[in-house]
């Protein structure tokens, strides 16, 4: 459907505002989908990328400044995140043997159970693009690159 008649806009003053609607309505209808997978798990998409991030470094530990800079998110509250998950069992933070300042996190078993589980995230996702061609997505990702100057 077009963004025109999603929103109930019929002109806008340029292209580019155009398509920065178009980007955030693209990022909160995405996103709707992505809540629906976690709905009922008392798990958020910021604690979701948390725990890839942790599942990625497994069985080696990360820092908090490494998943800080590997957040989707770059504005989220990274400990406030990681404390949940640990309250959940998700994830277990330990002092850093070399520097008592620096701290330790990994991903529990139970946090790879659950990401386990969640696996078929990645097919849903298939489904989500079912629309575009592989070459479609290949040039949309590449022009996204390209608008952050990647």
């Amino acid at each position: 459907m077009l963004l025109e008649d999603e929103i109930q806009q019929s002109s806008f003053k340029t292209p580019q505002q155009k398509l920065a609607i178009n980007l955030l309505y693209t990022t909160n209808w995405l996103s709707n989908h992505y809540d629906k997978f976690f709905k009922g798990l008392d798990l958020t998409t910021q604690q979701y990328n948390v725990l890839r991030i942790l599942r990625g470094q497994h069985p080696n530990p990360c820092s908090l400044k490494c998943i800080k800079e590997r957040m989707l998110d770059k504005m989220s509250d990274t400990s406030r995140i990681l404390d949940k998950l640990v309250v959940k069992g998700y994830a277990v933070r330990n002092e850093c043997p070399n520097d008592r300042r620096s701290v330790n996190i990994l991903i529990s078993d139970a946090g790879l159970s659950l990401l386990k589980e969640l696996d078929f995230i990645d097919d849903a996702t298939k489904d989500i693009f079912k629309s575009l061609t592989t070459q479609q997505i290949e040039t949309l990702n590449g022009l996204l690159d390209d608008l952050r100057g990647k």
